[in-house]
């Protein structure tokens, strides 16, 4: 009688990663000759990476969506009313602006103690110099220069009431200012992800109030922003629309 011997090798990792596993069957007679059979293996793990795929997927178009609102308001804040001479008056703005709006306003109020109410960046003939508007804590308006390539400060003098009208608009500002917990300052630098920030001003008149924040690119493209005072955001400023 005779007897056959079967050796079966089946890697099991080959099973997992879906490879193929060999078996070979040896009879005790040398005469019969060996038989090869294949046992093929399937990879279960497919259903892990769906689920990771999608969530990929998801999140690619979170991004294109907020990209594609970004551009929008680009797009909206633009000053289309420029010609050659304006965007080039702006570049030189941008290149004399090595003191950003931000630093300019804080440098300000070490010298003067009170809120910054406006910041704009002033061509005084042959320089540049930032111009910041502070409202002290007494109602005093005081205007203090800072050097734009510096930092420091170059001019500092307190605001005459020359039409008799300061008492009504100090009033009115401090109204706007009430509900705001966002500071010139910060408003400025909120702009400054957009561009070189070349004014900023606090908006008092309108019903919406707001800070609003100019801003040029290193070709001279003026944009126009709105920051709200309560939660910092920025949009294209869409008054002159």
């Amino acid at each position: 009688m005779k007897r056959n011997i079967v050796i079966a090798t089946v890697a099991a990792a080959a099973l997992i990663g879906g490879g193929t596993a060999t078996a070979i069957a040896v009879s005790g007679d040398e005469e019969a000759p060996a038989k090869k059979s294949s046992v093929q293996a399937s990879n279960d793990d497919t259903g892990r990476d769906d689920a990771d795929t999608d969530d990929a997927d998801d999140n690619d178009a979170d991004d294109r969506a907020e990209d594609k609102a970004d551009a929008a308001e680009d797009k909206a804040a633009k000053d289309n009313g420029e010609d050659a001479e304006d965007r080039a008056e702006n570049a030189g703005d941008a290149k004399a602006a090595q003191v950003t709006a931000a630093d300019a306003i804080k440098a300000a109020l070490k010298d003067t103690k009170g809120t910054a109410v406006s910041a704009d960046l002033d061509d005084e003939g042959t320089k540049h110099v930032w111009d910041v508007d502070i409202l002290t804590n007494g109602g005093a308006w005081h205007s203090v220069q800072i050097d734009p390539a510096t930092g420091k400060v170059v001019g500092s003098h307190t605001d005459r009431d020359d039409d008799g009208d300061d008492a009504a608009e100090t009033a009115q500002i401090r109204a706007a200012l009430k509900g705001s917990s966002v500071t010139a300052a910060e408003a400025a630098e909120a702009g400054a992800a957009k561009g070189t920030v070349t004014s900023v001003d606090l908006d008092e008149e309108s019903r919406d109030k707001a800070w609003e924040v100019d801003t040029t690119s290193a070709n001279g493209t003026g944009s126009d922003w709105r920051v709200a005072p309560d939660s910092g955001k920025i949009t294209a400023d869409r008054s002159n629309d």
